[in-house]
């Protein structure tokens, strides 16, 4: 289950709806084994594309250098779906390599960049396998 405020997850919808018609990608990092998303850090979707994210290697390596220094590991690798369902794709599948991470997907398939209705589900994805997680939401 992703334990998760409210407020962080208004961030990622928000971004998602900023970037779309492209997909928006991005983490919220938290202290190492905690498993507590605290800090939102909205990425570059380096591929610029409405299908496909893919972040920027120097980008990414900033982040993971930034992330050892605080103690940190992303526990929320997030992205957005512009025109189907929040499921991961093969591709998706494919490049999922934190397997702690919870992967979550906003699809902004309904509404676009408007406020509107989204769809906001959690995976995690370990050695190709994909299971759906409760999502617990708190203020």
């Amino acid at each position: 289950m992703l334990r998760i405020e409210q407020g962080l997850v208004d961030q990622m919808v928000a971004h998602c709806r900023a970037d779309h018609p492209d997909e928006a990608c991005g983490v919220i990092a938290g202290p190492v084994g905690s498993d507590s998303p605290e800090r939102f850090i909205p990425m570059v979707n380096a591929a610029r594309s409405p299908t496909f994210y893919e972040f920027d290697s120097a980008d990414l390596l900033r982040l993971y250098r930034d992330m050892d220094e605080r103690d940190e590991e992303p526990v929320v690798i997030y992205h957005s779906h512009t025109a189907t369902e929040a499921y991961p794709s093969r591709t998706d599948i494919a490049y999922a390599s934190e397997p702690l991470a919870h992967y979550v997907l906003v699809s902004t398939r309904e509404s676009g960049s408007s406020d509107g209705p989204y769809e906001l589900r959690s995976f995690t994805i370990v050695d190709g396998v994909v299971t759906e997680e409760s999502i617990d939401l708190f203020d």
